[in-house]
This record gives C-alpha cells, structure tokens and sequence, in this order.
C-alpha cells in the first residue's frame, strides 16, 4: 500500500508495514525526531514557537491531551511527546472549508482513515450537511442556532444525548450540563464512560470519593510505588519524571501488567543533557509481572493473601512488629473479617491459574510492599477496562488498606486519567447519575425544576441509538461513533436520528454518519487567544491529582469565524425557548468567563472557595480529598474492605472455550485516544501500518501461523451478530499464552455493546473474546 493510496494530503514519512523490536528508550532522541515530523508536516511552527515554552506552566497553557498533573517548579520544557503532538495537532496551519467540502460527499470521505480525515486540518466555518448531495455546505452562525434551536424544540428531552468529551474546560462542561438540564434531561455521558466509570465507581463505595487521593508531592515521599495496566510511555509520558526521580533515590518500582511496555522499562530524559549525549537510560521498573488479561484480582488477591499470612506467622510467635496495620484497621475500617476469610478461602493454586503469575513472584512483591513504610499504587485503564473492572479497583482499595496506605505522605491510590479534563467536568456536575450532581442547588440558583430521572451513559447511548429510542446527539467534542463499541451496528443505526450536532475543532469518522439533520460547529482550541469583546479569557482544567489550574490560549485562532465552547453553548441554549426564559445570563457568562467561575462557587461553595481568586496558583489548586485526610464519606463512615465476585476480571464462561484467546485493544504512541497523528508505533516496533495483532510465539505455533500471516479476528459470542476485523498481520510479541492485542479504535467493531464491567458499564475492551481465522496470503 503506497503514500498515496493510503493519504490524501500532507503526510512525512513512508509508509514500510513492518514491525521489528524496538531496542531503545522511551524519550530520548526518538521524542526528539518525532515531534520534528508532526510539526514540519502539521505546518504548527507557530504553535511550537508560542505555545510549548508556556505549555503546562503557571500562566500558560494547560495541555489539551493528557490529564496528568502539572508542578508548582516546572521543567524548562514542561511537556511531552503526546502533549506536543497535540499541541501540533491544533495549532495546524491547514483547514477545511467549503471548498473541501464541495469536492467530497460524505459517502466518499467514509472510505478516508481516520489520520487521513483529521490530518487535512481545522475546520473553520460552520457546516450543514445536505442530503441531496450528500455534502456538508456552509450556514451563517445565526442560522446554524435557529435550527439547532427549532430541532431541539420539538424532540423530548429524554431522547436527546448531551455528550462531553474531557477536552471541555470546567466553564463549558459546567454551562453544558446546566443547558442539558433545564432543557429536561440527565443524558450527560462523558468519556469517563468509556474508561475510568469503574474507578468513580469503586473509588466512591470504598474510600467515599471517585477520584485518587494522591498529590504530586507524594511521589516525592513514596517508599515504593506498585504499577497496574497504565502504559506511561504513551498515555502521560510526563509522569516518567517522577517515576525516574523515585527510581534513582532507589524506590522500588513494581509492575504489573500483560506487555513489557518500554516507558515503563527505560528512560532517557530529553532534558538531561548527559542522558541524550550518551549517558545510561534511566531503569523505570524494578520488577516486572506479566499476568494474564483479566488477571489483575487474582495477583492482587496473591499479594493480600501472602500479606495476611506472613501477618499470621508474626502474630503466632509473638512478634512485635505485626505485617498489617491493626490500629488503622481497626480506627478507619470496615470488612476486614469478610476480606480475610476470603483470603483464606482462596488456594494458591487458583490464584497462579488466574493471575498467570507465580506463588513466589507474589510472595516476594508482597514482601516489597510490606517494607516499604508508604506505597503509591498506580493504575490506568488496564484495570477498569474489565467486565469485573470495578472489583479490580476495589482489590487495589484492600490492598492499601491493609497497611493504611492511603491518607499519609508518600501514599495512595492514584488512578491515571486520560484526557485534559475528564476528572474536571465530573467535578462540575457531568454525569448522567442525578445522585452526583447538586440539582437542589442548580434549582435555588437558576429556579428551575431539574430533571430527577438517571440518564443515559454511553453503553446507554449504544443502545438506544441501535433500538430507536435515541433521536437526537449533541457532542461537546469528540469522536462518539469512533470511540464507542459495536461500531458496525452503531454506525449502521446513526444516520436514522433526527438531530447530530458537533462542536468540534477538526473533521472525525462521527461527523460522517450525519443525522437527518446535521451541523459541525468548529470551536476555538485551548492554545488559542480567546477573546470576547476585545479582552482576552481564560479557562480552567483539573488534572489526575485533583488540582485546578488556569489556562490562558497563546496562539492567534486558525480562522477569524471560530467560536469558542463557551460562546457556542451559550447560543444554542439562547436558541431553545425553554432555555432561554431560564434564570441564566447566557451572554453575560460569554463575555466575561469569571462570571462563570463565581457561578461554579456559588454551586460548589466549599469545592471550589475563592475559584477566581485562586485560578494562578502554582501547581494549581487542590480541591478537597477527605481519604487525603482519613475522612470516608461512605454509608459506614469509614473505608469499606469488599470481597470480589470472581477471582478473574473476564467474563468466566469464556475462559474455558476451546480456541478463544483473549483480545486487548491498546493505543499506539503516534495517538491520543481516535486521534491518530500517525502510522509509527516506535515503542513497539511497528511502523507504517495499524493492521496487525501480537501474539505469543506459542500461540502462533498452536495455531499454524507465521509472522506476517494475514488472519482475522472474530468475536466469540452467540448473539447472533458477526464481529470480525480482517486483515491483520501477525506480529510475534512478549504477551501471555492466550492473550493478544490489536489496536484502538480499529478493533471497537468486536466489541458488543452488552460486553462491559458489573455496576461501572466500561466497555470492556481490555479483555474481548476472540477467536483468530486465517486468511490467504500475508499483507
């Protein structure tokens, strides 16, 4: 396959399609090389030149990829391979007009990759699509919010999804969610859905709040720091400067996790002069655990289980220094008895069979956690990802507590969340759990009557777009459709809904399965200058560890006709009549985003006390964590030990079927999320291509395959639907017997909607039950 025939468009690089291991460090002159491609091919020299010196800096520019936290003293370049891809990304100098447009319907640009579609730049005017041509043409503003307005007027509320992707500032998910319901509804589904739901959800039962309780001073204190299903090297490569400070003071780094994944191997720190001019790469993992997928529960019931009984001995003999901390258990915890029977219940032989791992690797990992005086227990979305998700965070929960690893220095649990602000809207009442958002007082301040019904999340939204009872979409950013499972079906039920609306900065695969009526509304990036009314605003995130950081746009805005998120929720709110009588100054809050902030205040009082005052505080500024301070807002009062309903997160009745492996779909560091910047996956030894599997060399032999056989994936269930993605090349790799993985969102057409974590409802596409058909002939 040439340049050509895969890329319309500006494209570096050739295309090779081949995959070889991958010898280096994460960092080091590769970061380098690669973000002088993205950048020469973006033609985002001005983005480089004004906004990287600022990014991730007090008075600056929070970065619009990653979540991860940003520091008081930051680096001289306080951003990372991921962050200033992104910032390319956005700050292109290439656009998408009408003319564009008018070259191609959308049935043609559906054959187009999803590089391909957002490589060709900006969009920049407003677009409604034509269904007799089949092309999306240009509307006038005005006109673009009258008939968003009329559509809305006349559909239920209930019928109408509000969805926020986590790029949104904390202004626009809070004006979003208020719009969503005063226009009637609690359809608020976010991107948290589709990955960290099962952390909100075990987090919130257990320790009284949904979020981490770790701050970035804690890596600075730690004792050892215990790594689950997070590949830091693509997803927060900035978090490699704690983990490389920790490891270099000795702290041991224990991992866990199905691939050996090289930001998690090695380092080699592009601010260190002496790393890039030849020194040694910084060691990350002290100990590595390949388990098996779905795995995770049972290596952790491993490590409590040698805990407990390491604390039996000690308590047989009379010993002084118990393994368990007994004070803490007993002051600020309940379940305790429960927990340890089970772990007594639980045979190790099960354990090793669940977890892939040996008896003795998890006696001696637990031996680590037991001297170390504070332990940091990191984990990202290969835990939640799970059909039993929210148990494998709850396990982490037990672990910490049995040692009272949560609520000291140096000590906690820390949930790595993906996009910029995703914790942050949650923080401002997106949620479509009526429970968690402050309707009594939404109602006081905006006199209303706020719906009380649970809306739709985004297994929800799947659902009822696939059923019919879905009629309209309104998308604060990102690629639904894409990112969604059940592509195949879901793609096949979109175009019936009456209303698709996208706020958006560039062209995605969503925006080409238009509804009945449709419009791409573009908006102003975070990099860009924003002003209203000839004065510049700024906006607002929360990062992983909860801090609440200003962020003011550098650049000068990709066309003249842009409209900020703020502004853009505000005429459409304008535009529905319901909306519009509310007790809401709409334009007030568009030109002066303070307004905003005091707004957020006055709804979160205590949360979000002094929010302007405090917007430009180094660090940011923490919002209020009781398990930071041993405060459990749980129905006991107190941190809850729970036993899991399984010993494995995968769904039990695939494991013994004869030829099903397990599938994990996984991202690329040439991605952010459906965002693909391009076809080198470097850290795994991939280049030119997305169509592959890695397998393990056994399983290839057991299966007949060679590498570069081209074979199929098929999902293993009996629904009746056919699930299958073809054409993928074999590509051997160190992953467990049984396990295998393939790329995001490529793979999402096999993953059915009804295939998602107990109470959570995450899509569970760290585990999908595949079965491997051959195909003629290799690629």
């Amino acid at each position: 396959m040439t340049k050509t025939d895969r890329d319309a468009g500006p494209y570096a690089g050739d295309h090779q399609d081949k995959a070889s291991p991958y010898e280096g460090s994460a960092g080091g002159w590769g970061s380098v090389r690669a973000l002088t491609d993205i950048f020469a091919r973006t033609g985002a020299a001005t983005a480089a030149a004004t906004v990287l010196p600022r990014q991730n800096k007090t008075g600056g520019v929070a970065c619009v990829s990653c979540a991860w936290a940003k520091p008081a003293d930051s680096h001289t370049f306080e951003f990372c391979e991921n962050g200033a891809k992104a910032t390319a990304w956005e700050g292109t100098s290439h656009k998408i007009d009408a003319g564009f447009f008018a070259d191609h319907s959308v049935a043609a640009l559906r054959r187009w990759s999803d590089h391909q579609l957002e490589n060709k730049g900006r969009l920049v005017e407003p677009m409604a699509w034509d269904p007799e041509s089949d092309r999306y043409r240009p509307i006038p503003w005005e006109q673009a919010f009258a008939e968003i307005g009329a559509h809305l007027g006349r559909l239920e509320p209930d019928s109408v999804i509000f969805y926020t992707s986590g790029r949104a500032s904390l202004e626009a998910s809070y004006m979003y969610q208020l719009m969503a319901r005063i226009y009637g509804t609690n359809n608020l589904p976010d991107s948290s859905n589709m990955c960290h739901e099962s952390t909100s959800v075990g987090l919130k039962e257990t320790i009284g709040l949904g979020v981490g309780s770790v701050r970035l001073e804690d890596f600075r204190q730690t004792h050892a720091i215990f790594f689950f299903g997070q590949n830091v090297g693509s997803n927060s490569p900035r978090m490699l400067h704690e983990l490389q400070a920790a490891s270099e003071r000795g702290v041991p780094i224990v991992t866990f996790n199905p691939l050996r994944e090289r930001g998690l191997e090695l380092f080699r720190n592009p601010q260190r002069p002496t790393q890039m001019l030849g020194a040694e790469s910084t060691p990350v993992s002290s100990h590595y655990h390949q388990l098996r997928l779905g795995g995770d529960i049972a290596a952790v019931t491993g490590l409590c289980k040698a805990l407990l009984q390491r604390h039996d001995v000690r308590a047989g003999d009379g010993s002084a220094t118990p393994v368990l901390d007994t004070d803490f258990i007993e002051r600020h915890t309940s379940g305790f008895e429960a927990f340890a029977h089970y772990l007594r219940d639980t045979k190790w032989p099960d354990i090793e069979r669940h977890s892939g791992l040996t008896r003795a690797a998890l006696e001696d990992a637990a031996l680590i956690y037991e001297k170390a005086d504070s332990v940091l227990l990191v984990y990202g979305m290969g835990l939640t990802q799970h059909v039993g998700g929210v148990d494998n965070v709850r396990m982490l929960v037990n672990l910490a507590l049995m040692r009272g690893n949560i609520g000291k220095a140096g000590a906690g649990i820390c949930p790595v969340r993906g996009h910029s602000n995703v914790q942050g809207q949650r923080s401002v009442g997106i949620t479509e759990k009526p429970e968690l958002a402050p309707l009594d007082r939404l109602e006081q301040l905006y006199e209303f009557q706020a719906p009380r019904q649970k809306g739709r999340d985004t297994v929800g939204v799947c659902e009822g777009v696939i059923d019919g009872s879905v009629r309209g979409f309104v998308g604060l950013g990102g690629n639904f459709v894409r990112a969604a499972p059940d592509t195949q079906a879901l793609e096949a039920a979109w175009p019936a809904l009456d209303l698709t609306v996208h706020i958006t900065t560039t062209l995605n695969r969503s925006h080409l399965f238009p509804g009945k009526a449709s419009y791409l509304l573009p908006c102003l990036g975070r990099t860009e200058i924003d002003e209203q009314r000839n004065v510049p605003q700024a906006v607002s995130i929360e990062d992983s560890t909860s801090c609440v950081h200003g962020s003011r746009g550098r650049k000068a805005p990709a066309d003249q006709r842009l409209m900020s998120e703020v502004a853009i929720i505000a005429h459409i709110a304008l535009a529905v009549g319901r909306l519009s009588h509310a007790k809401v100054p709409w334009l007030e809050w568009t030109q002066d985003y303070a307004r905003v902030r005091d707004a957020i205040e006055a709804t979160y009082p205590q949360r979000f006390s002094r929010f302007n005052d405090r917007l430009w505080e180094p660090g940011g500024f923490p919002l209020t964590n009781g398990p930071r301070e041993r405060i459990w807002h749980t129905d006991s009062g107190r941190a809850q030990f729970t036993v899991p309903a399984n010993l494995t997160a995968l769904r039990p009745e695939s494991l013994d079927e004869e030829g099903v492996m397990q599938l994990m779909t996984l991202r690329s560091n040439d991605q952010f999320n459906t965002t693909i910047y391009g076809y080198e996956d470097r850290f795994r030894g991939v280049s030119g291509t997305r169509q592959v599997v890695f397998m393990n060399r056994a399983d290839m032999e057991r299966l007949g395959l060679a590498e570069g056989d081209s074979v199929a994936l098929r999902t293993a269930a009996d629904d009746g639907a056919e699930r299958r993605v073809g054409e993928l090349k074999v590509v051997p790799y160190d992953i467990p017997e049984g396990c295998c993985a393939a790329y995001y969102p490529e793979c999402n057409v096999l993953l059915p909607v009804w295939h998602h974590a107990h109470a959570s409802r995450v899509p569970a596409g760290k585990s999908i039950p595949v079965r491997v058909v051959q195909q003629a002939g290799a690629l």
